[in-house]
């Protein structure tokens, strides 16, 4: 049953900002120890039911974004690469006779190294898909099962060389600071990605959330801040050495290769979330709003045939906007203009000249007539700058 929680809301935005779909597909081989994605290992998928479940999702959101072009797509999971080409062509095709997707969309599928081969990769862009996110995490076999993957180094190195040879464009993530992780280790996990010229890098500390086996139980040996505030350095220098640019706290891409649909969510903008579990937030001429669909598979599946697929609609309130605000676009390393604000909450940036006084003051940000973006000490504690607008 949707549950509706009414807030007082902003007077939500004149001209909607851009919209990206977000598609989840929650099953996996093995869930990873310290995931906390909404993900289901399974031996067997339920492809075609869920397919048909995303598709009547999608139909009864249609009014929602009535007239509005998607300009980007992005398959997360769990392990999208799990579905064929076939079923991700079937959502495809769908999306495209439902709504609007633009024809250059950029339209991006995460994949898991052990679960994909030439033929799969080549059935994925023929039916549309532009890039792929590859969860390589390391290039070490010791590491790699420390931290639970399903894969080896072999399998990510292969990977790796079929999506440069089918792909134009394609991210790779790293992590870092994993169990017994040496300075040495790391290098030699970079040194081995940039071999194969990756357009895009995804860089992530290892975090143990709350309700994870590595939150309940933390491996030994994990790096100490000391430590890992020097890998965090060293990558930072060194990729910017091989000609990538920092433009996310985590992400880095050679020119014109930036993940759009990512930025989007960084400026900001829309997404509508569809599957088991997906978030959504939409812009409306009165209100703003996040929306989550049931989590479990099984029940989302039943749920959406009856529409009661949507288990919360949350109306943001005017005072978690600045928050909502700033939480993406200060992770941006070049920040947004001011003006920004005001097109995405429909509130003047005044509002919060408080919180931006004192983070200008505490050296975490710099805001000036025609740019707003946090400084290299506030990029590094960007928590402590974020509560400021609390």
């Amino acid at each position: 049953m949707e549950k509706t929680v009414k807030l007082h809301t902003s007077p939500g935005v004149s001209i909607p900002p851009p919209l990206s779909l977000y598609i989840h597909l929650p099953w996996c081989v093995r869930k990873c120890p310290y995931c906390d994605f909404n993900s289901h290992a399974a031996e067997v998928i339920p492809e075609s039911a869920y397919i048909e479940s995303l598709a009547r999702d999608l139909e009864l959101a249609l009014p929602q974004i009535w007239g509005r072009r998607i300009q980007t797509v992005f398959f997360g999971g769990g392990t999208p690469s799990l579905f064929s080409p076939e079923g991700i062509d079937r959502i495809l095709t769908a999306v495209r006779t439902l709504a609007q997707l633009e024809p250059l969309a950029e339209i991006t599928l995460e994949a898991n190294p052990g679960t994909v081969e030439a033929g799969r990769f080549k059935g994925y862009r023929e039916a549309g898909v532009t890039r792929v996110s590859l969860g390589i995490q390391s290039f070490d076999d010791e590491l790699l099962g420390r931290i639970g993957r399903i894969h080896g180094g072999s399998e990510a190195r292969q990977a790796v060389e079929l999506a440069a040879q089918t792909f134009e464009t394609f991210n790779l993530d790293l992590m870092y600071a994993l169990p017994g992780q040496t300075q040495a280790q790391l290098e030699a996990d970079v040194k081995t990605a940039l071999s194969f010229h990756p357009p895009h890098l995804s860089c992530y500390h290892l975090t143990l959330e709350p309700n994870t086996p590595f939150g309940h139980a933390p491996p030994a040996n994990l790096p100490d801040d000391e430590a890992s505030s020097h890998m965090q350095d060293w990558l930072d220098a060194c990729l910017a050495d091989a000609g990538y640019d920092n433009y996310e706290t985590s992400a880095f891409a050679k020119p014109r290769h930036r993940s759009r649909h990512n930025l989007n969510y960084w400026m900001f903008g829309d997404y509508l979330g569809l599957g088991a579990g997906a978030h959504g937030k939409l812009s409306f001429h009165d209100r703003i709003v996040r929306e989550m669909r049931v989590k479990h598979p099984a029940q989302y599946m039943q749920a959406v045939q009856k529409a009661e697929h949507v288990t919360e609609t949350r109306d943001i309130a005017n005072k978690d906007l600045p928050f909502e605000f700033m939480m993406n676009a200060l992770r941006l390393t070049e920040g947004v203009r001011p003006e920004l604000f005001l097109q995405r909450t429909g509130l003047p940036l005044n509002i919060c000249a408080s919180a931006l006084k004192n983070a200008v003051n505490r050296n975490l940000l710099e805001h000036g007539v025609d740019y707003l973006r946090p400084t290299r000490l506030g990029r590094r504690f960007l928590n402590d700058l974020l509560t400021l607008f609390l």
